[in-house]
């Protein structure tokens, strides 16, 4: 790969739907934190330049964490919004536009090392930004402002999004400063990249990928990682 290959972890959020203590990010499997098990996939992968991890002014944790003494890993300071952070990690990158970054969520420690490989072969190989995600296999009903069903949508072509999400340094810098400056609501990269104009593909995930949302999450993200569907831990 002749560009660099970077990666970026928003970890600035309070996780108010886990309803801990702890912002999510700080929760553990086996002793470890969910933000160290998904930085050390990332940290795994061959090539990786770089680890910008983005956390909320008040959070005084991360940095004593032992697996994150790895030298590659810096610290920058998070937003309110996913974006805010994300760009922030962003622009503490400096001198690589044309490199590759991995954005993926400190919330899913479950992420197979083959799944982030695969990712980014299809990427470098097509030159074109990708994310991870799963094709929607239940049937998806659309609700009107009262909670009834209003629609049974066609699910041939839907996916459920996944991180890591992959692209030009850049390109999605300068996508999400335009999203940001617009006042635009982005729930992922890809969001900001499709705003601005530029073709996503999609590449199949796992679903031992899950995020980590609510408290029943974990106990699954455990059974993955203990089954070894994770082959990067």
């Amino acid at each position: 790969m002749s560009a660099g290959l970077h990666g970026v972890i928003p970890a600035a959020g309070i996780g108010a739907r886990m309803a801990a203590e702890l912002p999510k990010q700080y929760l553990q499997i086996d002793g470890r934190t969910l933000l160290e098990i998904s930085a050390q996939t990332l940290l795994r992968v061959p090539g990786m330049a770089s680890l910008t991890i983005a956390l909320h002014p008040d959070d005084d944790r991360a940095r004593g964490l032992p697996l994150l003494q790895d030298l590659r890993v810096r610290f920058t300071t998070g937003g309110k919004e996913r974006a805010d952070s994300v760009l922030a990690a962003l622009l503490a990158i400096a001198g690589d536009e044309q490199g590759w970054v991995l954005v993926h969520d400190a919330a899913r420690p479950g992420l197979p090392l083959a799944a982030v490989q695969r990712l980014i072969e299809r990427v470098v190989s097509a030159g074109q930004g990708g994310i991870l995600a799963l094709p929607v296999v239940d049937t998806v009903k659309q609700a009107d402002a009262r909670g009834r069903i209003e629609a049974t949508l066609e699910r041939g072509r839907l996916w459920r999004a996944q991180t890591p999400q992959m692209f030009r340094l850049g390109e999605l810098t300068r996508a999400l400063q335009q999203a940001v400056a617009s006042g635009q609501a982005v729930t992922d990269e890809a969001s900001a990249m499709e705003m601005a104009g530029h073709a996503v593909q999609l590449v199949p995930g796992s679903a031992a990928n899950l995020k980590v949302t609510v408290p029943e999450d974990l106990a699954l993200a455990s059974w993955y990682l203990g089954a070894g569907e994770n082959t990067c831990v």
